[in-house]
């Protein structure tokens, strides 16, 4: 077996492997290296009570036995403009619209805008442009009438809108029908977790049955500064024990197409981007229903409802949730809600994406750059490694060292290619070569290195990151272009120390491999290109000193 040849055609398959990857991502598909967007629901949840939506937005009570269904909601007349609420923590600054008290703005305080350094964030935003807003409200009134929802007009109980304390509690009141709905939003200093209290109070004479709506509506729209070079997902997302992490497209939700669980009595809804989430976390043990829809043309909802239960005049009801907006900080996520933190999603590869995010964060309570870091991290994944890539790097010094008979066996037998293999594969036996040595220990590293190329993307702490001099933000591209030009120079070098294909067209297209990997990492984020770069550099110093060590010996042996 040629064993350039089938390196060749390795590198030739991923070239167009990963062209048909950026093609599918220009027209709108899913990457074929991105988590995909799974879907598997058991055969219950088929059989779960559907909620529905009305032509405003507001989620009707799913319908069961013993339960009322919703009638279509009356919009009041004076829910179409409000005067914005605003009130703001250390770490977010929330705009509540008193219409709904829903939050149509939030911005993220300690994280810069990609489009200007001056200002923050904004995560959350209702603009002509572009909505993602957060909405709760209740559903499940008679016919006729309506419940406080987010379409009505709610009055502001706080005084306070800066935080001086530890907390600050947000309060808003509705009343409708005979039914007054408070929201109480308490945040917390220095996190981006949101307690948030609905208390439910009766005013008529019967009994009611109402449902609290937890709702994250947005369009399908792309964050500022994405890449078209590389895929993460957009979209909402789904987590429950029966189902487990289960995300649905934009497309998928407008084309009726999905397939969740819809009916738990645990996990949470989430809305997802590069980076930043927003998820609602209704408490644990309780029956909900999930729910996705275009609730306007091109706007897109999930939503939790929760049934409350008989509120009876005397007996107010208070239903508790927890919400996030804020980054995809995976520890905190954690401790929010259980598996919340897998909004990072590695996809096949999070069993070991897991353990190397682990052991970034590790080294960089050490090192304190994550620059650094991520050439610590790669150090030591190289390290680790090195038996393998040694394996490989003596298989190829040796197919560099025979070279020379090769050619020579190729012109002796010409187009005889079974004589040809025949003479290889007794000469490989000779020299004791295993022509796929330099290839198998490659393959194995594989999965590593998609990982390590996941955790280094989807990395959050990487966003607004410096290393040194001219890199300042290690989640965009080198502006200077430098560590691309850098990692080009390394695949040639690596290149040189290759065997030399015999067939000239061969050597030929092996040296436009650099250009064409080189190239695409001038589009790809520094912190990125760092590792490869790094990862060259001492895959270039190993196969440098395995070289010299096979060469000496074999100068030995023919002294």
């Amino acid at each position: 077996m040629d064993i350039r040849r089938t390196i060749l055609l390795m590198i030739f398959a991923f070239s167009l492997l990963m062209l048909w990857n950026n093609w599918q991502v220009k027209t709108g598909s899913v990457s074929l290296f991105s988590p995909s967007t799974v879907s598997s629901t058991d055969n219950t949840s088929a059989q779960a009570p559907q909620p529905s939506v009305n032509s405003v937005g507001v989620p009707q009570a799913p319908v069961t036995q013993g339960t009322q269904a919703s009638s279509q909601l009356v919009v009041p007349p004076s829910a179409t403009q409000s005067k914005p609420f605003v009130v703001k923590t250390d770490v977010l600054q929330l705009t509540f619209d008193l219409v709904g008290a829903q939050i149509i703005q939030a911005e993220l305080l300690k994280f810069r805008s990609m489009n200007d350094k001056t200002k923050p964030t904004l995560l959350l935003e209702q603009t002509p442009a572009h909505t993602y807003v957060v909405q709760t409200g209740l559903t499940g009134s008679p016919a006729g009438q309506s419940y406080p929802t987010h379409l009505s007009v709610f009055t502001p109980l706080t005084t306070d809108t800066v935080m001086t304390g530890d907390t600050l509690p947000v309060s808003f009141v509705a009343e409708s029908d005979g039914v007054r709905l408070t929201k109480t939003f308490i945040l917390h200093r220095g996190t981006y977790a949101i307690d948030v209290e609905h208390k439910i109070e009766n005013l008529t004479s019967a009994s009611i049955n109402p449902s609290v709506y937890l709702q994250i509506s947005r369009d399908s729209g792309d964050p500022e500064n994405t890449s078209s070079f590389y895929h993460t997902f957009t979209g909402p997302a789904i987590y429950t024990e029966q189902g487990k992490f289960q995300k649905i497209s934009f497309s998928d939700i407008e084309k009726k197409k999905t397939d969740f669980v819809k009916q738990a009595d645990n996990g949470w809804i989430a809305m997802i981007q590069h980076y930043f989430v927003t998820a609602w976390v209704p408490v644990q043990g309780k029956d909900r229903y999930y729910d996705m829809a275009e609730v306007q043309k091109g706007i897109f909802a999930v939503r939790a409802i929760e049934p409350v239960g008989p509120v009876d005049t005397s007996n107010p009801v208070t239903m508790k949730s927890s919400l996030w907006v804020g980054p995809q900080d995976q520890s905190s996520l954690e401790a929010l809600a259980p598996n919340l933190d897998l909004v990072v999603d590695y996809g096949w590869f999070t069993i070991i994406a897991k353990p190397l995010f682990t052991l970034m964060t590790w080294l960089h309570s050490i090192l304190g750059n994550w620059g650094w870091t991520i050439v610590a991290l790669t150090v030591v994944v190289k390290a680790i490694f090195y038996p393998l890539s040694a394996a490989s790097y003596k298989s190829m010094a040796k197919m560099k060292l025979v070279a020379p008979r090769l050619k020579a066996l190729r012109e002796k037998f010409g187009d005889d290619k079974q004589k040809l293999n025949m003479a290889m594969m007794d000469m490989y036996k000779t020299e004791k070569i295993n022509p796929l040595g330099g290839c198998l220990p490659v393959v194995v590293q594989i999965p590593v290195f998609i990982s390590l190329y996941w955790v280094l993307l989807a990395s959050v702490e990487m966003r607004g990151a410096p290393w040194v001099l001219w890199v300042d933000d290690l989640s965009v591209r080198d502006p200077l272009f430098i560590l691309p030009a850098i990692m080009t120079a390394t695949m040639f070098l690596q290149m040189r120390l290759n065997p030399t294909p015999p067939d000239p067209m061969q050597a030929r297209v092996m040296m436009f491999m650099p250009l064409i990997f080189g190239g695409m990492m001038f589009f790809f984020p520094a912190g990125l290109v760092l590792y490869w770069c790094v990862n060259n550099i001492l895959s270039i110093a190993q196969q440098w000193y395995v070289t010299k060590k096979i060469a000496e010996a074999q100068a030995v042996v023919h002294r």
